[in-house]
């Protein structure tokens, strides 16, 4: 299969995303041309570092590159005050020199750690992605977004930190169990509600034989999120604009990962299909978009054997307006106004801030009562 390259252009931070297959036993070859000493320092999470950290390690030694790795705990309660300063004091230890490359082996905890542990170490070190989740192939790894978590919410302590380099390996994700393949596809769906159309046709042919495991399909499936993304991102690198609607479905999905704290309960990328669904129910509500079109997006979502809708997540969760009040600490909020990502098709989105109150709490009232 053929390797792609999708180049983000954004000047002296410009970087390529390469994707393919085979491409951790390629990684020294691919890093080495951005090292100032043949030695590079690995931050992952136990998971990933048993299925893949001997592979790159292996990888990287082949171009005569010494590596070292710290491993983390798996999961969103890492990318926190804690996980970043045993990260940081770690890569200080191994004695990381401003002009050094750190790689970050995972999926978006792990990136977005070690993007935003990399941008503070030294004032700004250079970092390398290998995403090893579909949601990390297609979105976070792509674009500079880094940071954390707090008990406020979700990556409210961050910077725009763009990597040198993402090798996007498609091999990587046979190793995903279906729960967080199916959880990466909701990102991949969201290209195609918020921007194109037609991807979102080809979604509707391919999904089933994707996630069955097509490489082909996968490989195409990355490469046309990670263009549209690197489209976006060239436009408006700080989310002053166009930006935002890469975040179609995550001001409800940001508030119900709070409401069910950051854990497996929800995964990111099943809120983020359960926000995109309640996104153009709230649209059609509008009078935005067509009646119909929520019912197309939700068909999909099912067919893909999706979280879909709240009654998908187990256990309670806050009535209405707790979850308004939740959606109040997301980092799209403008003075004091709510912002949402809604559509008047699939494939045309927009952002909104004069969404009605009383449409909102109804939209997420039936949502509940669905529950039973």
């Amino acid at each position: 299969m053929k390797t792609d390259r999708v180049h983000v252009p954004l000047g002296s931070r410009a970087y390529d995303v390469v994707i393919g297959r085979g491409l951790i036993a390629q990684s020294g070859q691919m890093i080495a041309p951005f090292l100032h000493r043949s030695r590079v320092p690995v931050l992952t999470e136990t998971r990933v570092a048993a299925a893949h950290l001997d592979a790159l390690m292996a990888g990287l030694a082949t171009a005569g590159i010494d590596s070292t790795a710290l491993t983390l705990p798996p999961g969103e309660g890492t990318k926190g005050w804690n996980g970043l300063q045993h990260a940081v004091e770690w890569l200080l230890d191994e004695k990381v020199e401003r002009r050094d490359v750190v790689v970050a082996l995972g999926g978006g905890v792990i990136g977005d750690l070690g993007g935003f542990a990399s941008a503070v170490l030294r004032r700004g070190v250079r970092f390398v992605q290998i995403p090893t989740s579909l949601l990390a192939q297609v979105d976070s790894s792509v674009g500079g977004k880094t940071g954390i978590n707090t008990r406020h919410g979700k990556n409210l302590v961050g910077a725009f930190h763009q990597p040198a380099l993402v090798l996007a390996d498609i091999d990587v994700l046979a190793s995903l169990p279906r729960r967080d393949f199916l959880a990466g596809y909701g990102e991949v769906v969201k290209y195609g509600l918020l921007g194109d159309a037609a991807f979102f046709d080809w979604l509707e042919r391919n999904g089933p034989a994707m996630a069955g495991g097509d490489t082909s399909l996968r490989h195409y499936a990355v490469h046309r999120s990670v263009q549209m993304k690197a489209e976006i991102v060239a436009r408006d690198e700080t989310e002053q604009g166009d930006r935002a609607l890469l975040n179609l479905g995550h001001t409800f999905c940001h508030a119900l990962e709070a409401a069910t704290g950051y854990g497996e309960r929800l995964l990111h990328g099943e809120g983020v299909a359960i926000g995109c669904a309640l996104a153009f129910e709230l649209s059609a509500r509008m009078g935005l978009c067509a009646q119909e079109t929520p019912g197309r997006v939700r068909a999909h979502l099912r067919q893909m054997g999706m979280a879909t809708d709240l009654a998908d997540i187990a256990g309670d969760l806050p009535p209405p307006e707790g979850l308004i009040a939740l959606m109040g600490q997301d980092k799209k909020v403008q003075d004091g106004r709510l912002r949402f990502i809604l559509a008047r098709d699939i494939g045309a989105a927009f952002v909104c801030d004069d969404v009605p109150a009383d449409l909102l709490h109804a939209v997420l009232a039936d949502a509940l009562a669905s529950r039973g």
